[in-house]
């Protein structure tokens, strides 16, 4: 008896803290993590890096302008000898000088260097977007697939507290049965291990639920206590067919627009590279100012001058020991690169297109089938129950039956879940996944 009250106690305990739970719809879930999850986070804090990046104060289009100063002051012994003959003698003669300036420099041609550094910038800068996007897309798929996996426990959960039930009610029935001398012992024991043995499968699934609940916080940025349910209602979202899936793929994959921006940035290399084979021309200018305190031994004891002074600038790297050329030929061979890697993916992804595809289409067909499969082992259960109750099956037959229910209704969960999660990578590869209200 100690047994069945703790068993209870678990029972009741768990059935109420389900109760009192909030339900966090797939939009809530995905609103947080997009707020809160750590990897977006960062992941944005490039894109503001890339932007920065972009900005004129980093592409040289701007003038330095510089300011210098300096102050000098001296004691000296000083003996003078004038023209006329007359000799002066200074000791502990101070004199100072001091000066100040600024100045301008601004790079007229470059050899369109800044022109195509800028234009790589901004290739950069959509590319961290797009990688900012790919983290979302991962990010989203991961919540998702935790958040699916919780509706699923939560599911099995709900399934295995039905059975633990049936067999409390089986119990109950057997200990009538052998008060009433209509059965024995034995009938009373399998029906304890029964309900021992669907007890503690309660009770893992809900500590395997209590886990997955901690996994989807984490994913969420922890924000969230353990106290929310998952919604258990699946909707299908796919509506295109399989030749216009994979036009959107063609088109909006994450990776395959990642490479062309890559192929792009490693065209302006090049053109940035060969800038180095043209002549740079520069203007400088600067205003001064100096003034000197001189000795007594100086004709002037002050003077001071100022100034505006500006110049053109031209150089030509005529040769280099051919650093530029090998630049050049090595920004090409990149460029090489990156096209085979482009031609190397594309087959990749059609590849896993059509490997998700089909994954899809069987998961949601095993899906139906389970959802069919359900419908006859529940009306058998429903049979067997009924012919247990007038004595015409035995327990053990009884059991199967029950058994058998649970079996199919854990398949249908799980095939459930299997089909949306094929569909959500199918979406992803098709670069669609953003692009649908869950």
């Amino acid at each position: 008896m100690n047994i069945k009250y703790s068993i209870s106690v678990i029972f009741i305990l768990i059935a109420s803290l389900v109760s009192a739970q909030d339900v966090l719809t797939t939009q809530e879930a995905i609103e947080i993590a997009l707020e809160n999850n750590y990897g977006i986070k960062i992941a944005n804090k490039n894109v503001e890096i890339a932007e920065n990046n972009t900005n004129v104060l980093n592409t040289g289009y701007l003038p330095t302008v510089t300011a210098s100063g300096g102050a000098t002051y001296n004691i000296d012994n000083t003996e003078a000898e004038f023209s006329d003959g007359s000799v002066t003698t200074l000791e502990g003669a101070e004199s100072s000088r001091y000066n100040a300036s600024i100045n301008l420099n601004y790079t007229l041609f470059d050899g369109l260097g800044r022109r195509y550094n800028y234009k790589r910038l901004k290739e950069e800068e959509q590319l961290s977007e797009l990688q900012a996007r790919e983290t979302i897309e991962n990010t989203i798929l991961q919540l998702l697939s935790v958040y699916y996996n919780v509706a699923q426990l939560s599911e099995n959960t709900s399934a295995l507290e039905q059975t633990l039930n049936i067999s409390k009610d089986r119990l109950t029935r057997a200990q009538y049965q052998f008060d009433y001398g209509q059965s024995t012992k034995l009938g009373v024991l399998n029906a304890q291990v029964d309900i021992n043995n669907d007890s503690i499968n309660y009770i893992n699934a809900n500590q395997q639920l209590k886990n997955s609940k901690r996994d989807l916080n984490v994913v969420m940025g922890n924000v969230m206590n353990s106290q929310f349910e998952a919604d258990t209602l699946v909707t299908f979202k796919l509506q295109l067919n399989k030749d216009q899936l994979l036009e959107q793929m063609k088109s909006n994959n994450v990776t395959l627009l990642q490479l062309e921006k890559n192929i792009l940035i490693s065209e302006y290399d090049i053109k940035f590279n060969k800038a180095a084979y043209l002549p740079t021309l520069g203007l400088t200018g600067s205003y001064g100012w100096n003034k000197n305190n001189n000795n007594a031994a100086s004709f002037l004891a002050v003077s001071t001058n100022t100034g505006l002074s500006g110049g053109l600038n031209l150089s030509w790297n005529l040769f280099d020991g051919g650093s530029a050329i090998t630049r050049v030929k090595n920004a090409k061979i990149n460029l090489e690169t990156q096209q085979l890697q482009k031609d190397q993916i594309i087959i990749d992804i059609e590849r896993n297109f059509n490997n998700a595809w089909d994954d899809y289409q069987n998961k949601l067909t095993i899906y139906r089938v389970q959802e069919e499969n359900i419908i006859t082992s529940k009306n058998n259960f429903d049979r067997t129950q009924e012919k247990f109750k007038l004595g015409q099956v035995t327990s053990i037959e009884f059991r199967q039956a029950q058994l058998n229910l649970l079996n199919a209704e854990l398949s249908k969960n799980q095939a459930k879940y299997d089909a949306k999660l094929a569909e959500l990578t199918l979406l992803q590869i098709s670069g669609e996944l953003l692009n649908v209200q869950f």
